[in-house]
């Protein structure tokens, strides 16, 4: 039961930790009356939290306001990556110094990752690392481009909750990937920071086909 009085806020949450961890599966309907009931809510923060999911690719609401969640395949994983690194590469050609405050979230960031691998909770680091691509949107200036980056990261690490128990390579693979890119914004060499962040992306997209052939 919900008990915050972000109410939408927190059915989304709940509902978006359920579809990315195939708790709810492609095709689940999801009834508003059923989860208002299940949630102990109103059926208006509900919608309100389906619309929401709509916006990120994980739910579709049919014209006769039938909420379904999405279908999910490698070839949408890939997709959503390929979206994800023009954007990401962009991203990081034009936003503003990175300041010290956000500097430190991001090395805060790096060591949570870095925990979580080491003590084999890999749902923990995808969360991470969904959190750290997030930081480096964060000073741009254009809400719009933050939404898809958004958007793209959702699909991508939707693609890889559903892998997430043979993730202990690519995970510290992934960890080192993103400290490298670090290294590079903090003494201000963009151009290699991009050059990483299309490394990182290649990299992604590798593991992600391998871990795809091996489920073949």
């Amino acid at each position: 039961m919900i008990i915050k009085k972000t109410l939408a806020g927190q059915a989304f949450q709940l509902l978006r930790k359920q579809i990315l961890s195939g708790e709810l599966p492609s095709g689940d309907e999801l009834p508003e009356k059923r989860l208002a009931e299940e949630y102990g809510i109103s059926r208006t923060p509900i919608r309100e939290a389906l619309r929401k999911l709509a916006a990120e690719g994980l739910v579709t609401i049919s014209d006769a306001k039938i909420a379904v969640v999405a279908s999910f395949t490698e070839e949408d994983g890939l997709q959503h990556l390929e979206i994800r690194e023009l954007l990401e590469v962009y991203n990081l050609e034009v936003i503003p110094e990175l300041d010290d405050s956000l500097m430190g979230e991001l090395d805060d960031n790096l060591e949570a990752q870095h925990r979580a691998i080491l003590e084999d909770r890999y749902d923990e680091f995808i969360d991470l690392d969904r959190r750290f691509h997030l930081l480096l949107a964060a000073p741009n200036p254009n809400p719009k481009l933050k939404d898809m980056i958004k958007a793209s990261n959702t699909g991508v690490n939707r693609a890889f909750l559903g892998l997430s128990g043979r993730l202990r390579m690519s995970a510290m693979e992934a960890y080192e990937e993103h400290v490298h890119l670090v290294r590079f914004l903090k003494v201000g060499d963009r151009e290699s920071a991009k050059r990483q962040m299309r490394h990182h992306m290649t990299q992604i997209r590798q593991r992600m086909k391998g871990y795809y052939r091996e489920d073949r």
